[in-house]
């Protein structure tokens, strides 16, 4: 699952575009200030977000988010849903 595109709406808030054509608006300001996205909260930090190259979502200092998160967030899919895989590996637990 690939982001192809994203635009900031307002501080923590992003439109997402996948490349399944899901979209929608996740709103990030739950982790804001959290651990390492504590760099989000300096000024322009959050604005320079930019979609890398394998379609997560990235700003300088090496802070990502990995498009799976940001699609089950956006869904509200359970990760058994988007990984088929996880389910059978659980019965063999």
């Amino acid at each position: 699952m690939k982001i192809v595109a994203a635009k900031i709406l307002k501080k923590f808030k992003v439109h997402l575009l996948f490349e399944n054509g899901v979209s929608g608006v996740v709103d990030l300001a739950d982790i804001a200030g959290e651990g390492v996205f504590k760099a989000w909260l300096e000024p322009g930090v959050f604005e320079q977000m930019t979609v890398a190259k394998f379609g997560s979502l990235e700003w300088p200092g090496d802070l990502d988010l990995c498009p799976d998160s940001l699609y089950l967030r956006l869904t509200s899919k359970d990760p058994e849903e988007l990984f088929p895989s996880l389910t059978k590996d659980l019965a063999y637990a």
